[in-house]
């Protein structure tokens, strides 16, 4: 795996593995309402990671056949009994290197990528390999986020510190959390043609306390909150800043507080 990352920036914890799950469930139908499959069409899920994105594939498309990969053996488990546990049978799982993957040449119909490419350090690559196991005329879609696009209300000069730490360590094991912004321009040096990209905005307040909950607390506030000791025993930040930081992201969930954030999806063709 010689351009991957070796260290997923969030680990692997359960709380790790719940704030995925919340955060899948909030966003199904802002990210999911327009994936959707054909009757016998094959798609590759590439790093399906817990499932959480795969219970809103198989029920969206009950009538394909979804194949899920990822490297841990671990998040594979997770995922299966997630899928089974909705009654859909549409869906196998296997271990697989995204940069090996056991398939032949224009093997599936389409690809789906989620949260992927912000961990690996040559998304282009990443994107070509696949690209390879699509057949001609084949759909490719993306889901990145994109954390310079968060905005907030109160602002908070340490709350983004805070965010800015994630940004930096992902960064420095060669991950890329802005990679959102670049969907368009590595789908094109992919080569992927019509490369079309929409992105999708989570506004919250609390006209919308189920976002509150499922994004701006348990999925945003707690994956920055998940870099707290390698944020402050790398020195980046020092431990009141960081405290006050997440005090003033905790602040936007009340009653007069706001938070956007964007995330970007990509559809292109083989």
């Amino acid at each position: 795996m010689d351009n991957a990352v070796h260290k997923y920036v969030h680990g692997y914890s359960k709380r790790e593995i719940k704030r995925l799950v919340d955060q899948a469930t909030t966003l199904a139908e802002l990210l999911h309402s327009d994936t959707k499959y054909p009757a016998g069409a094959s798609i590759l899920e590439a790093g399906c990671g817990v499932g959480a994105q795969t219970v809103t594939l198989v029920k969206n498309s009950p009538e394909a056949h979804f194949t899920c990969v990822d490297i841990s053996n671990e998040y594979l488990q997770i995922a299966k009994a997630c899928v089974e546990a909705t009654g859909y049978n549409n869906a196998s799982f296997q271990k697989a290197d995204i940069f090996d993957l056991p398939f032949s040449d224009n093997h599936f119909d389409h690809i789906f990528v989620c949260f992927v490419l912000e961990h690996l350090k040559n998304p282009i690559k990443t994107l070509l390999h696949l690209k390879s196991k699509m057949k001609p005329g084949g759909s490719i879609t993306v889901i990145e986020g994109d954390h310079g696009s968060t905005y907030f209300h109160p602002d908070s000069k340490e709350a983004w510190q805070t965010i800015q730490c994630l940004i930096d360590l992902q960064s420095q094991i060669g991950g890329n959390s802005l990679i959102g912004r670049q969907l368009f321009p590595l789908l094109t040096q992919a080569a992927f043609n019509a490369p079309s990209i929409s992105p999708r905005m989570v506004y919250v307040d609390s006209s919308r306390p189920e976002y509150v909950e499922g994004f701006t607390k348990n999925t945003f506030i707690s994956m920055v909150e998940g870099v707290r000791s390698q944020a402050i025993n790398s020195g980046i930040i020092d431990e009141l800043t960081w405290e006050k930081g997440i005090k003033d992201l905790c602040r936007t969930t009340e009653m007069d507080g706001t938070f956007c954030y964007t995330f970007f999806k990509g559809v292109a063709y083989k």
